[in-house]
């Protein structure tokens, strides 16, 4: 019996990372749900895609913010199945940050969760992925093409995490494959958007309308099963809202 492919997803009980948690484990892929403080998310997760099908789904808990941490979550995620085909850097951080108000710890923590934890990662994923012909997808935004008004570090975050894409592809090629999803308006975020403000954005977006998890999910399984001569590129979903 052929041994499935095992891939690390990163922030995996919410939002776009439980969707493409979700689509990776319907194309017979084993996940391991990472999670930071929500147990009970990540535990519903692994019993909706269990019931599906059975001894598929891991969880592990790590505070990303730790450089030790990323290291003993590689270590501790190959070991489960005694392989890594797949890390998708999904964990990210988001709140703004306007000029004359930005916190050297509002730095750290941007910094730290959105780009210093994928380097890292992918750093100690290097070894096991390149004994699979693995894959590294990392979710970045395409506020790192184009920065979102009083975002300027989180903005920052997301143009290291594009530059550090392809970086990785160079440097992990021929063995491991890099690319990035870039979302454009597909989760409105959790605080502050007014009504106006997101209406703004469908203006800008020539398809008018918001997309869905589904979208960037899709996107990252096809990165992982179908682009096999692609690397170090950035996809962005976004309506055509970056053309």
């Amino acid at each position: 019996m052929l041994e499935k492919k095992v891939t690390l997803i990163t922030g995996a009980t919410r939002r776009l990372g439980a969707e493409i948690s979700r689509v990776l484990h319907a194309a017979d892929i084993n996940i391991i749900v990472h999670y930071r403080s929500s147990r009970q998310n990540a535990l519903n997760l692994k019993q909706e895609l269990e019931s599906a099908r059975p001894a598929s789904v891991e969880l592990i808990k790590a505070d990303l913010k730790d450089i030790k941490n990323t290291q003993n979550l590689l270590q501790q995620a190959a070991g489960i199945w005694g392989r890594l085909d797949v890390l998708v850097n999904n964990a990210s951080n988001f709140y703004p940050t306007p000029i004359g108000k930005i916190k050297a710890s509002d730095w750290d923590d941007l910094l730290t969760v959105n780009l210093q934890a994928p380097l890292f990662l992918a750093q100690a994923a290097h070894k096991y992925l390149q004994k699979t012909s693995g894959v590294i997808v990392n979710i970045t935004d395409i506020y790192g093409l184009s920065p979102l008004a009083n975002h300027t570090v989180y903005s920052i975050t997301k143009s290291g995490l594009i530059m550090l894409t392809k970086s990785l592809a160079h440097e992990l090629g021929p063995e491991v494959r890099v690319n990035a999803v870039a979302p454009g308006a597909i989760l409105w975020p959790e605080h502050g958007l007014s009504d106006k403000a997101k209406q703004d954005i469908l203006q800008d977006t020539p398809l008018k309308r918001v997309g869905s998890p589904a979208d960037i999910a899709k996107a990252v399984r096809y990165l992982v099963q179908d682009a096999i001569y692609t690397t170090g590129q950035v996809l962005a979903v976004d309506g055509g809202r970056t053309i």
